[in-house]
């Protein structure tokens, strides 16, 4: 689950993490009403306005502008708010920004970067920090790795005093005095508070300023959340943009599938996570575009299957369906009966492919073929694959 700027913020207040005032806008009367307040409490002109979407690399795309007048910043707000802001993350589509977030002015004296996820190598989550704030973090990586300083958290003892000044030292603070390391050193600790509490499984500062005041904050805040760990923090859920997130994949979250929606034209219906990743592949391969990952998982009922065969129809891309089910704990009786009462309910516009393999596969194939049902049957998954990629061209 992922959230906005203004709201991670808000989020990283509670645990002590510095960062600049602003107040976020959901219309231009509310971005007036932001900016008079935000130069009011800072006694000063200069504001930042900031498109609110859930995409990285919204300055280069123009949805984060300065402005140094009241005049000035309603000429920005005007511009940004209802844009269609392209970004490297948004794809060629872009999203429309329907929220702002009006900020303080920052004199900065350095920008630089810290994050926090989970190391899937030493399975443990780890701080990193690199002295290129600004930058996407994975260019730095894959040029200069050597800029990048990682802390790991033992579960045992937890974020340690020495991990936190061996942070700051790596970033060259000590240099701006004693007063920015121990702003840095309270900063990181924070911020380590803030992502074990939250449940975070991503909690992204870039930049992290050192301002010419000597204070460290919190310039920008990109905060997910492990959606395995939603069910502790229910208060979580209000913070959701339903015009963000895609609306096929929260269908599937109410029936504890495991979806994600992508752009290709055939849609897909798997059991098991590696054979759903394999299955995409071989579509590729024969030169189709997979519309969907869609992993039904090994206890799926009839509801279930039924559930995840309507939201494949429902997406208006998808040209052709392609069902690959190895019955192990998953039967294929189970599946034949979810695709026949969905076909019932919402019929078929599309042409389907069928491979079944495993359990009960003689009686799945018997209620396919009962049902008159139009689709076409696989003898393997290279025979399905060519099938589908030849039917929805």
């Amino acid at each position: 689950m992922k959230i906005h700027e203004y709201q991670g913020k808000e989020l990283l207040k509670r645990f002590g993490v510095a960062v600049p005032i602003g107040k976020a806008a959901l219309s231009l009367s509310e971005a007036d009403e932001a900016i008079r307040s935000v130069q009011s409490e800072t006694k000063n002109p200069v504001v930042v306005v900031k498109a609110q979407i859930h995409a990285g690399g919204r300055g280069k795309g123009g949805g984060v502008k300065v402005a140094k007048s009241l005049d000035e910043a309603r000429e920005k707000t005007k511009t940004i708010f209802g844009m269609q802001l392209v970004t490297h993350q948004t794809g060629p589509e872009g999203k429309q920004v329907k929220r702002l977030l009006i900020e303080q002015g920052i004199d900065i004296a350095r920008e630089l970067y810290v994050g926090l996820t989970l190391d899937r190598v030493n399975g443990r989550v780890t701080v990193m920090a690199s002295t290129e704030g600004g930058m996407e973090i994975e260019e730095v990586a894959a040029k200069h790795p050597e800029k990048i300083l990682k802390q790991a958290i033992d579960p045992a003892v937890g974020f340690r005093p020495w991990q936190a000044r061996a942070l700051a030292f790596g970033l060259g603070l000590e240099k701006s005095g004693d007063a920015v390391v121990k702003s840095a050193t309270k900063f990181f600790h924070a911020l380590v508070d803030a992502f074990l509490d939250l449940d975070c499984s991503l909690a992204e500062i870039n930049p992290l300023v050192v301002t010419k005041q000597g204070a460290v904050m919190a310039l920008d805040a990109k905060i997910n959340f492990d959606d395995n760990a939603l069910y502790r923090h229910p208060e979580l859920n209000d913070l959701r943009d339903l015009d963000e997130e895609d609306k096929y994949e929260l269908q599937a979250k109410e029936f504890d599938l495991s979806y994600i929606h992508l752009d290709g034209n055939i849609g897909c219906m798997v059991n098991g996570a590696g054979l759903a990743m394999a299955t995409m592949d071989i579509i590729k391969h024969f030169g189709g575009e997979p519309a969907n990952f869609l992993d039904v998982g090994g206890g799926a009922t009839t509801e279930k299957v039924t559930a995840a065969f309507k939201i494949i129809t429902a997406d208006p891309r998808v040209k052709g369906i392609f069902i690959n089910i190895f019955g192990g704990i998953m039967k294929c009786d189970t599946i034949a009966e979810g695709v026949v009462a969905a076909v019932k309910e919402v019929g078929l516009k599309v042409p389907l492919v069928v491979r079944l393999e495993g359990t009960n596969v003689e009686l799945g194939r018997k209620i396919l073929g009962d049902s008159k049902l139009n689709l076409v049957a696989a003898g393997d998954m290279a025979d399905g694959a060519k099938k589908i990629v030849g039917l929805a061209k």
